[in-house]
């Protein structure tokens, strides 16, 4: 499993951002190819409102939709309380801001073997997870 931090989706839809954007297509690209990627709620919350509000040309909510319907097909792990102590746990331990540590206790939660994230130190393992930064 391959899990996707809301920049990478972002990315795979911002054409401002030329490189990053080809990065990203090809990840996203992949993991539908390998029937291998995963996502959360969170993220898939993030990912419509920055394509929808934060965008400096921003997707209209009719398309934004229609590409959450499609990763909905994908493996979606769903926010707990007890996912909500263990990102402050995580917090507290590694330093990452909360709504990132959220992220990965929702990777290490699907069983994913790489989270790629802009965000986070790239090359981290943390258990069974390893954080990439697919554009260093």
């Amino acid at each position: 499993m391959i899990f996707l931090d809301t920049n990478i989706l972002v990315y795979a839809y911002d054409l401002d951002e030329k490189l990053k954007h080809q990065i990203a297509k090809d990840i996203l690209a992949d993991c539908w190819n390998n029937r291998s990627g995963a996502l959360s709620t969170q993220v898939l919350q993030e990912f419509y409102v920055t394509l929808t509000r934060k965008l400096p040309k921003k997707l209209p909510v009719h398309e934004s939709r229609e590409i959450i319907r499609e990763l909905m097909s994908w493996s979606i792990y769903q926010i707990t309380p007890v996912d909500i102590v263990k990102a402050s746990e995580l917090e507290e331990k590694y330093g990452y801001t909360f709504w990132d540590s959220l992220i990965i206790a929702a990777a290490q939660n699907t069983n994913a073997e790489i989270l790629y994230s802009e965000d986070m130190q790239d090359g981290q393992q943390l258990d069974n997870l390893r954080i990439i930064n697919p554009f260093k």
